[in-house]
């Protein structure tokens, strides 16, 4: 466990700037997804072929995870935050491209710049954050995951019918700059930590032989896979699932998935707090994956017929378990790193958790090509979150 530490700037700046880059980067991942209905016929794929997309940028990022956060104790991780936000930027640019390839390539950037963005905000977190708020501050910082799908959701399906699915991407693309413009300047402040002469070579794996050698990380890192195989699922094809199981528009479909992704963002502090309260992430997390299953197994039942507030409702709750509990995660993997480890482990953690992005998403699509319905789908994937609660109750109690 790490001492807490005057930050060099007022901490609700360093909050405010990790939380902002979270959302941005969080939106570029969701972009596709998000107006893949109006997208699909332009890159000649269908509109679930969205799944191998997600699966496209996770992959990037598990990769560049494994070792981030030795690159973030290099270079600093105000400097490799820059480097997040301008990668970022430059995948939206080449998915606005409209080309097949480009965007392919481009996914591949974004998922760089997304494997880069936790390990430095946790390691600027976990130095700067009282130990007694540690749940709660992850957790606000994490709330930037289910505000981009709020902004997504919002702004993205009219922004694509009024000036094109691409010109969703560019707006993207825009807002990392405005970020870059905004706090690129200050970033460096945060980097006087850092260990130019660390050797990067031969230690690309140091993260993940980290978490596998500490059980307590290890029941995290497995808990992340599951559940991130869930959660994305839910990200990437709650709009289709609306616009082809139940018959409503896009952007209807945009506003339901703006709700659901605003009750994860509130339970994210609701869990946060809830955590440190008791005292006890993990029970949190347990709970969390219990009702995330349940949550599935209502969503097989959607159909036409339902009332507009019942189906509100079940996806509420859904995204109240399957997007709330990521602060909480990142919060305990900082707590039970090896003093000084904070970034490696939670580089390492995430590495496992992009896994189960890249597995789950990919999974669902080839799922759905079976039996035709993403709510079944749904239902089929709740072995995930099953084996996730059951995988950190397990491991967090082992010695060894």
């Amino acid at each position: 466990m790490t001492t807490h530490e005057t930050p060099p700037a007022p901490f609700p700046l360093l909050l405010a700037e990790v939380t902002s880059v979270q959302t941005v980067a969080t939106l570029s991942v969701l972009t596709l997804a998000t107006v893949a209905p109006l997208a699909a016929a332009s890159l000649g794929v269908g509109s679930e072929a969205v799944g191998y997309q997600i699966s496209v940028i996770y992959g990037a990022a598990a990769l560049v995870s494994a070792f981030a956060g030795l690159v973030v104790r290099r270079w600093g991780a105000g400097s490799v935050g820059i480097l997040a936000m301008l990668l970022g930027m430059a995948g939206c640019l080449g998915i606005a491209t409209g080309l097949l390839w480009v965007a392919a390539l481009a996914s591949v950037l974004i998922g760089i710049g997304y494997g880069l963005v936790n390990p430095s905000s946790s390691h600027l977190l976990n130095r700067f954050t009282p130990p007694a708020r540690r749940n709660l501050v992850f957790s606000l910082k994490q709330t930037g995951v289910p505000l981009a799908g709020v902004l997504a959701g919002l702004l993205l399906p009219g922004i694509g019918e009024l000036a094109g699915w691409r010109g969703a991407a560019v707006a993207v693309a825009g807002m990392f700059a405005l970020l870059l413009v905004i706090f690129a300047p200050g970033r460096r402040m945060w980097d006087d930590d850092r260990s130019p002469g660390l050797p990067i070579r031969g230690n690309l794996m140091e993260g993940p032989r980290l978490v596998w050698r500490v059980p307590a990380l290890r029941g995290f890192a497995l808990m992340g896979f599951c559940f991130s195989a869930i959660q994305l699922s839910l990200m990437a094809f709650t709009v289709n699932m609306l616009v082809h199981d139940l018959d409503w528009s896009i952007v209807s479909a945009g506003l339901a998935v703006s709700l659901m992704q605003a009750a994860g963002a509130a339970a994210r502090i609701g869990w946060g707090l809830l955590a440190d309260r008791l005292r006890s992430g993990v029970a949190v997390l347990g709970g969390i994956g219990g009702l995330s299953a349940a949550a599935a197994l209502v969503t097989a039942t959607l159909a036409p017929g339902w009332p507009v507030p019942a189906v509100l409702a079940v996806l509420t709750v859904f995204g109240t378990a399957a997007i709330g509990w990521n602060g909480v995660f990142l919060a305990e993997v900082a707590r039970v790193a090896p003093r000084g480890t904070a970034s490696t482990a939670t580089g390492g953690a995430l590495m496992f958790t992009f896994s189960g992005v890249v597995v789950g998403p990919a999974l669902f699509a080839t799922l759905f090509n079976s039996v035709g319905s993403y709510g079944e789908t749904f239902a089929l994937m709740t072995a995930f979150p099953l084996a996730g609660a059951a995988a950190v109750l397990w491991w967090s109690r082992r010695k060894g």
